[in-house]
């Protein structure tokens, strides 16, 4: 039995979506699917053994050496997001207030750290955070100290790598969202009264909100898992459960306790999200009905 053009548009965005299903099934639930299966072996490396074990986890929930350091992961990822919008939203706001020509030049100088190699942009920090770097030659040269200081191996210093990669993703985030608010809107607040700062709050803020959301998430999300800054830049004094999970996989071959711990931060991870999510939403929604009329 043939089909009506009206059936047939019923199942077009269904063939649509398959590609990207199938696409997320190979690359994401497949990977996740093996690394919870590794991390329940019951032996401390992939060929040790074929049995299941929850040893892995209830040494992780029981050692409070890891719980402390999921803790500070969470705390540092949180910080860098943080810092990354109060510097992002404005950024990203005057740049889509620009015009097209110098919003494009501009966005391709925010994207130019992106196309460097993560290992480039830390052996640059290492050097200008050394002792005898650029940041310490300034500041005796200034005055500021008196003796070269060692701001490398601190949680600051992380932070500071951190906040330096990932800010371009929260700025393109919060753009890309600002320039779909219509500029008409803002005028009519302004001819309503309202200053700079209650349109920012009222207009700017509840319109830019899915932005600042995808931005904030992305930049958790990558500061979470990231162990190349957080190893090099942080050495043995800045634990982060990223490079724990490196260091216990690459130099250690303990496969199933890094499963563990992985997955532990996946599932930590997106339970923050969805729950920040969920308090921005709700907070949202209250916002609006106790400013509507």
């Amino acid at each position: 039995m043939r089909q009506s053009p009206r059936q047939r548009r019923k199942f077009l965005p269904l063939l649509l979506l398959a590609p990207m299903v199938l696409l997320l099934a190979g690359f994401l639930v497949e990977p996740v699917a093996g690394l919870l299966r590794s991390s329940f072996l019951s032996g401390d490396h992939l060929l040790d053994g074929d049995s299941f074990t929850l040893r892995h986890y209830l040494r992780f929930f029981s050692d409070s050496y890891y719980s402390s350091i999921l803790w500070e992961t969470f705390e540092d990822g949180f910080v860098v997001s943080l810092v990354c919008l109060l510097i992002g939203f404005p950024t990203g706001y005057s740049l889509a207030r620009l015009p097209p020509v110098a919003r494009r030049w501009r966005t391709i100088i925010v994207i130019l750290p992106l196309t460097l190699s993560l290992v480039v942009i830390v052996f640059g920090w290492l050097i200008v955070l050394g002792r005898n770097g650029l940041l310490n030659t300034v500041l005796v040269n200034l005055g500021i100290i008196s003796s070269p200081t060692i701001f490398l191996f601190s949680r600051p210093a992380v932070i500071l790598v951190l906040v330096q990669q990932f800010l371009p993703f929260m700025v393109l985030s919060v753009m890309s969202v600002v320039i779909q608010i219509d500029p008409v809107l803002e005028y009519a607040a302004s001819n309503l009264r309202a200053n700079r700062f209650v349109t920012f709050r009222r207009v700017i803020i509840p319109l830019a909100a899915p932005g600042i959301l995808v931005g904030f998430n992305l930049v958790f999300v990558l500061s979470i898992s990231a162990f190349i800054t957080p190893r090099l830049i942080g050495g043995n004094r800045v634990a982060m459960l990223g490079s724990l999970i490196y260091e216990r996989i690459m130099s250690e071959f303990n496969w199933p306790s890094g499963a563990a711990m992985a997955f532990v931060l996946f599932v930590a991870g997106l339970g923050f999200i969805a729950a920040l999510n969920a308090l921005a939403a709700s907070r949202l929604v209250m916002g609006v009905r106790r400013h509507a009329p």
